[in-house]
């Protein structure tokens, strides 16, 4: 029997791959897929995660604002995702920090963040969180303001190694994206090796952050651009890259991120049966 397999953030609601929707109780079926967290960016995707979620009992729903969108959110925004929290047992996410993109307006993002993540902190949920360009920053707020008790999720972790051990003792998961399988990303796999056994997850991030094309068992292009695109089956190759990095059995890795993901995940998981 193939071990059980966990996705602890994807985008199953973009409109590159939402056609995919239809075969995925055969793809969870056949790779042995038991839970995969769906991570709405705005209030445009919202509907799409709720939907899934409640078409597919594997699927974990998450709502919250991307820091990519902040600049986009209705004057309503705040009440919207409240009223998608109390519809189906959900998640909160993907929200965060950017400096990388394009004009970024950093104080915003604080402000959308802050919100989110004292709703997190007030419902106990799980809270998965994007950072680029911004640990420092993200560190303080954490350190500073109320939590989910549950923990969070950094999800596709690429800040300092050194930060690792302090932020596991404020309640961080570290989730491992394929894309670090990629050769340039030696930093980012020299940091996984630092997580705490117990604090460790893994994600697609599908369609987003393609693995290298020697390790794709699940090949997609979008059809527009041409790309690559990350197909959700390959939580598959992400989990023998994360093997093969932590040097360890296929089936031991995967019983703890199980037990990572239950522990992380508990108040939501059996909800959306």
């Amino acid at each position: 029997m193939k071990p059980p397999l966990y996705d602890a953030h994807n985008h199953l609601q973009d409109a590159r791959i939402i056609l995919l929707s239809e075969s995925l109780p055969a793809l969870f079926q056949a790779e042995n897929i038991r839970k995969v967290v769906v991570n709405g960016s705005s209030e445009e995707d919202w509907p799409a995660v709720r939907a899934l979620a409640l078409k597919y009992p594997q699927v974990i729903p998450s709502f919250g604002y991307h820091p990519w969108y902040v600049k986009q959110r209705s004057v309503e925004w705040q009440k919207t995702l409240i009223q998608f929290l109390d519809e189906v047992p959900s998640a909160i996410g993907e929200i965060g920090l950017d400096r990388w993109i394009k004009d970024h307006d950093l104080a915003a993002q604080e402000q959308v963040f802050l919100w989110q993540l004292n709703l997190a902190a007030k419902r106990n949920l799980p809270v998965s969180i994007h950072c680029l360009e911004a640990w420092g920053k993200m560190f303080d707020l954490l350190r500073s303001g109320p939590r989910p008790a549950c923990g969070f999720v950094l999800h596709s972790f690429g800040g300092p190694q050194e930060m690792i051990a302090s932020l596991a003792e404020l309640g961080a998961y570290f989730s491992v994206p394929g894309y670090f399988a990629n050769e340039r990303k030696v930093r980012q796999r020299e940091a996984f090796r630092r997580v705490p056994p117990e604090r460790l997850l893994i994600e697609t991030d599908a369609p987003d952050q393609p693995l290298p094309p020697e390790l794709v068992l699940y090949p997609l292009a979008d059809s527009t651009a041409g790309k690559p695109l990350n197909h959700p089956g390959n939580i598959v190759a992400v989990y023998r890259f994360a093997a093969e990095l932590l040097n360890e059995p296929l089936e031991k890795l995967a019983n703890r991120v199980e037990s990572n993901f239950q522990t992380l995940f508990s108040s939501l998981i059996g909800q959306n049966q």
